[in-house]
């Protein structure tokens, strides 16, 4: 288990726009030898290939395509210029991906090559590393046949894989914010709260990634909790800054004053708003080496009446983020995990898990039913636990 490196990246005053607060962040020095761009898919569903037959289909309405170099030359994100001698960057068509993280070939590669660019391209689409790690949890299924399990869990898997989420277009107030609140000079991520309610982080390594991308949070995902938030919840209080005109003598003393005033908003907003992120505990699986970075997801340990995020995120050497991109799950979708943990801790024994959580099996049996899975139970085991219930 590890925790989130934000070191790097500072917090801005935030900006307001009824229940929606943007805070952005800043780099003290914006990365050079990773940079991130967006490429666009027609509107239609993304299928990928699995295994005996199956597929996985996503509405996906854009990718992130990550570029990385060994000397630091210039990246650029997409629609910029690449250097003074060749032209922008030009994409060329999409052809569905065989799997959600690919690395550019052929075609694409070749002309990143003739433009001046890095030739190392990784196509992935945003947030569905993380999404994918948390449906995936554990749903192998149990190594040894319990009279429990139905034949159909076992021979193809724990199959229930789906989960409701929304566009930031459906969040009332998001569209809104992001037109109207200012970039700031050298921002590079923005955590987007609703009701004061943490509902994402992102960051990317370098500011021009960022402002290429930043409409891009309208089509990103967000959980049905931040929907309701957004469409219930009331406008939220503006933190203002307020500095005594008696102590103040001079420019020189105003400034200071400002700057305090700004160490103790970042302080205070990493501790209280920000710390269910940066304060948890993840597991970290890397996906994908690229040069000195690491693609990665993590997800949290599950523990109950908490807040919970999965993510993905690219990391240096030194473990220092440089993009991540967050999903807070529902309490529901943290109690799905957290059974699901604690049966493969066990694997999947009825009666060895419900021992060590302090229940009975029945009482684990009905969870089980209640989190959406009874269609994994022989009809003999749930029957109990549908008539105690």
């Amino acid at each position: 288990m590890s925790r989130l490196d934000l070191s790097g990246l500072g917090a801005r005053p935030a900006q307001v726009w009824g229940a929606v607060r943007l805070v952005p962040l800043v780099r003290d020095e914006p990365i050079t030898d990773l940079r991130l761009h967006r490429e666009l898919y027609e509107d239609g569903p993304l299928t990928v290939r699995g295994e005996r037959g199956t597929a996985y289909t996503a509405y996906v309405p854009h990718g992130f395509v990550a570029n990385w170099t060994g000397d630091g030359s210039p990246a650029a994100a997409y629609g910029s210029q690449l250097s003074e001698e060749r032209g922008p960057v030009v994409c060329a068509p999409l052809h569905l991906p065989r799997k959600l993280v690919q690395r550019r070939r052929g075609k694409e590669d070749a002309k990143r090559k003739a433009g001046g660019g890095p030739s190392g391209g990784l196509r992935f689409l945003p947030l569905h590393l993380a999404l994918d790690g948390y449906l995936a949890l554990h749903f192998g299924g149990p190594s040894i046949v319990w009279e429990e399990w139905t034949r159909r869990a076992v021979r193809d898997g724990l199959s229930p894989r789906a989960e409701r989420a929304y566009r930031g277009e459906a969040v009332p107030g998001l569209d809104d914010a992001l037109r109207v609140f200012e970039i700031h000079p050298g921002q590079c991520g923005v955590l987007v709260y609703v009701a004061d309610a943490l509902a994402a982080a992102f960051v990317v390594p370098h500011p021009d990634d960022y402002r290429a991308l930043h409409p891009s949070l309208l089509q990103d995902l967000y959980g049905e909790l931040m929907y309701q938030y957004a469409l219930y919840g009331g406008p939220v209080p503006e933190f203002t800054a307020r500095i005594a005109a008696e102590y103040v003598t001079s420019l020189a003393e105003l400034r200071s004053a400002a700057a305090r005033q700004q160490q103790e908003w970042e302080s205070r907003h990493a501790a209280l708003m920000a710390g269910e992120l940066l304060d948890a505990s993840y597991e970290v699986r890397q996906v994908y080496r690229m040069g000195r970075f690491r693609l990665s997801r993590f997800l949290p340990p599950f523990a109950l009446h908490r807040t919970q995020h999965i993510g993905e995120m690219i990391t240096d050497g030194k473990g220092r983020v440089a993009y991540l991109k967050t999903f807070r799950l529902t309490d529901k979708q943290v109690r799905r995990g957290h059974v699901l943990h604690r049966l493969a801790a066990h694997d999947w024994h009825v009666g060895r898990t419900a021992e060590a959580m302090g229940i009975s099996g029945p009482e684990l049996v009905r969870r089980v039913i209640h989190l959406g899975f009874e269609g994994l139970l022989k009809q003999h085991t749930e029957g109990p636990a549908k008539r105690r219930g």
